[in-house]
């Protein structure tokens, strides 16, 4: 009888273990500039992140460099209200600008200094995603085959832009962008919120997009028990394989924990959100 009993408790002693050892790895899909880059990077390193998608002023952007810790892919914030990168306020761009010159931004591409557009600010600078003032920086991205992040949703408080209008986060404002470049990449930036019921119609009817879940894991912002809903509903709409990680810089630990705790989730399926999905999206596409 004692080794009926020692055995199952020996292996579930076991398992116990290497839940507990299991290396936890994060790809970061939404990250901005600090003051102190080499401590921000070294604190995410700690906490399982092995990539990143930084977008920050141009001038901190370039010293982000990748490492053997840490893969970076770079962004560029377009369009940048009053010049200012929102919340931080330096300056985006040297030359004080809101839009960069499209010249430079495809030698920049060319030079392997971007990887990704964005974040596009289109709401911050009050108009909408498909606003044809964007289609030049679309168009470079359809080209060289870039992801673009669009920031959708709402915004805290204090970012410094005069004109942000939550209105133009409304994701079905992407569908004539993307009825114009139907071979970009997208990604929905904060899953949406608060238009839910929107971003579910774009992702459902646009297999394409990709969404990261930066603020609405951030319990500081959104609620636990709203985060949860959000996600279960997510889930049950069939999205487990587009919806990434991220952390809009803020504490990583934190942000790791609270999609660590939504029990309802597989580990598979956990996976697949802080690594997985933004590995298929940002380096194996077709």
């Amino acid at each position: 009888m004692m080794l009926k009993f020692i055995i199952p408790v020996f292996f579930l002693s076991v398992l116990l273990c290497c839940s507990h050892d299991r290396q936890l790895r994060v790809f970061d899909a939404h990250l901005h500039g600090d003051p102190v880059p080499e401590k921000q990077l070294s604190n995410l390193n700690a906490n399982g992140v092995y990539a990143i998608a930084v977008s920050t002023s141009w001038p901190q952007q370039l010293s982000y460099q990748t490492s053997t810790e840490l893969t970076i892919l770079r962004g560029l914030f377009v369009p940048c209200p009053i010049g200012n990168v929102p919340y931080s306020q330096q300056k985006c761009f040297e030359d004080g600008k809101e839009w960069p010159d499209v010249t430079w931004v495809e030698q920049q591409i060319k030079e392997k200094k971007i990887d990704f557009i964005g974040e596009v600010l289109t709401q911050y600078y009050g108009i909408s995603s498909s606003d044809t003032s964007m289609y030049p920086y679309y168009a470079l991205a359809e080209k060289y085959d870039l992801p673009v992040g669009i920031h959708t949703g709402s915004a805290g408080p204090n970012h410094g832009c005069p004109n942000f209008k939550e209105e133009m986060g409304n994701p079905l404002l992407l569908k004539n962008m993307l009825d114009k470049f139907p071979k970009l990449q997208v990604w929905l930036m904060h899953g949406g919120a608060p238009f839910v019921k929107e971003f579910i119609e774009m992702m459902k009817t646009e297999p394409g997009l990709y969404a990261d879940i930066s603020v609405l894991n951030n319990p500081q912002i959104v609620p636990p028990k709203q985060f949860d809903s959000i996600m279960r509903v997510f889930i049950n709409e069939g999205l487990e394989d587009r919806l990434m990680f991220g952390s809009d810089d803020a504490d990583i630990k934190m942000t790791v924990t609270a999609v660590e705790q939504l029990n309802f989730l597989s580990q598979s399926q956990k996976e697949k959100i802080f690594y997985k999905n933004a590995e298929t999206f940002f380096w194996k596409r077709d």
